[in-house]
């Protein structure tokens, strides 16, 4: 295993080199967590930064792997109190940027962490950095029967990649369980249950590098939506409907061989531990009208429960999902328009989350329709991330020249997005009374309509020979019918007359035969 990730590791070893190392900053202590309990790998780490030179710093630097980089969902970086406890997607974020710094190596991605305040001469801080990576777990071996288990590979660095020289610093992988095929044995690395440590590492120069690789099991749901549709209508009358198009796979080791449906149902576990076969998705509190189905229709095999602070809906596919395995289904539900929907300064604003609410769902690519009343104007959107904005009109039930639909677009979403953003808008409410009068007015034209269609004479000119020739056609079926009914008379008077003639004769032989 390790000759084969050799050459990705050895591109490495050159970084040591001592590019900015021209810098006055210093790390006295960096403490890094790196959580691989689920597909979504979370490295938490806790900087304290010293400035030892006479200017001020107004940014301090984080640097990334080029393969790291890549698959960098998310990073967000806090001020900390010190302590090391503190969870930077709790505290407000600082600006972060891509910067190209002069004699960077091109496999190096260099972030710029912009300071509130310039830190002095002599003074430090602490930075909390929260970086969220995807498709960071290779599945090895990457094909597996339906009985094996599911292993994965996670390549790393022991020591800290950082611009800065590190006076002290330590490392933990917090991992599914406490199986574990093999790991890169280090001075200072040890195994404590499902928690893999090393470190302490002293007086590191910048741009150190020290690869480990962990081979280890994960039976998690590694669920990927390759692309996901998220409709948000809102309606003033009362209710916000979201409509959510998934198409998932699992990403994780790919199933061989033949699906055995008894193995599975008897022994799940056993004979399917790689496997999913349900997700739980975290609606918002009060959500009503909950559906889902697939292409054949809805599928009953959901759980729905929830109180007044948390709505969960317990998901379960038509059949379990291996490695490979593809799904696509659609989620709906209705929300409340006055939990979402408010106003400020002349416009409305909706305020509602961004992200898919699916526990450790990756997504591909994600679309965010927020479709508009129409008559809507003045639109503009606030997100707390960068995404793809762009326009769209949307055909409904009443509507004349359609509703507006911001479209927002983004690649590689992890939880964390699930955000809130706002859409703000004006629109006048006396727009609102458009649709009862459009169907006040269609039923009242319909009923003048039919009116006017039961008293008009609407039969063609008494002038014209076809009229004429109806007239005619009318006389000669009414002669026919009359000749018809005259001759169906006669022949009734004739049956009547004949058996009173016949009964008068029967009499009459009687009498004869009496005498």
């Amino acid at each position: 295993m390790s000759f084969i990730l050799f050459p990705i590791l050895f591109a490495f070893t050159f970084l040591s080199s001592p590019v900015l190392s021209a810098s006055d900053l210093v790390l006295a202590k960096v403490d890094r967590r790196i959580d691989l309990t689920s597909q979504i790998v979370r490295i938490t780490t806790s900087l304290k930064v010293q400035n030892t030179g006479s200017d001020v710093v107004s940014e301090i630097l984080l640097s990334f792997p080029e393969n790291q980089a890549s698959n960098l969902a998310y990073l967000k970086a806090t001020l900390g109190d010190g302590k090391g406890k503190s969870k930077p997607s709790s505290g407000v974020g600082l600006p972060v940027e891509v910067v190209r710094p002069k004699d960077v190596p091109p496999s190096l991605t260099i972030y710029s962490v912009s300071l509130p305040k310039g830190l002095g001469k002599g003074d430090s801080l602490t930075l909390d950095v929260l970086a969220v990576f995807t498709h960071s777990l290779q599945p090895f071996p990457e094909k597996i029967n339906q009985a094996d288990i599911q292993l994965l590979l996670f390549q790393e660095s022991a020591h800290y990649l950082s611009p800065y020289a590190v006076k002290v610093q330590s490392l933990t992988v917090k991992l599914p369980d406490a199986r574990i095929e093999s790991y890169t044995k280090l001075e200072n690395a040890k195994l404590q249950g499902s928690e893999l440590k090393y470190g302490p590492y002293e007086n590191l120069p910048p741009f150190s590098y020290l690869p480990i690789v962990i081979h280890f099991e994960n039976n998690q749901p590694f669920a990927v939506a390759k692309e996901l549709v998220r409709e948000i209508e809102i309606s003033h009358w009362g209710n916000v409907q979201i409509t959510e198009h998934y198409d998932i796979i699992h990403a994780g080791s790919q199933s061989k061989g033949e699906f055995s449906r008894l193995d599975y149902q008897t022994r799940p576990f056993l004979r399917g531990a790689s496997a999913f076969r349900r997700l739980v998705a975290k609606l918002p509190p009060r959500a009503h009208s909950v559906y889902y189905r697939d292409e054949i229709g809805n599928i009953s095999t959901s759980s729905l429960w929830g109180d007044s602070k948390k709505t969960e809906l317990e998901i379960e596919p038509r059949y379990p999902m291996f490695g490979g395995w593809k799904t696509a289904f659609t989620i709906g539900y209705g929300l409340p328009l006055g939990d979402f929907l408010f106003g400020s300064d002349g416009k409305r604003f909706l305020n509602i989350s961004f992200g898919a609410p699916i526990n450790e769902l990756v997504i591909d690519t994600l679309f965010v329709k927020v479709v508009l009343p129409e008559g809507s104007k003045d639109i503009s959107v606030s997100v707390p991330f960068p995404v793809k904005q762009s326009e769209e009109t949307k055909l409904s039930h009443l509507d004349i020249v359609g509703r507006p639909v911001v479209v927002l677009e983004k690649n590689n979403v992890v939880p964390e997005h699930n955000e809130h953003f706002q859409v703000y808008y004006k629109f006048n409410s006396l727009s609102m009374l458009r649709e009862p009068l459009m169907l006040i007015s269609g039923f009242f034209f319909l009923f003048l309509a039919c009116i006017v269609y039961t008293h008009a004479d609407i039969s063609i000119s008494k002038s014209s020979a076809s009229y004429l020739a109806k007239l005619q056609l009318d006389e000669v079926i009414n002669l026919l019918y009359y000749v018809q009914s005259s001759v169906f008379v006669i022949e009734y008077n004739t049956c009547v007359l004949l058996c009173r003639c016949k009964q008068l004769f029967s009499r009459s032989m009687v009498s004869l035969a009496v005498a």
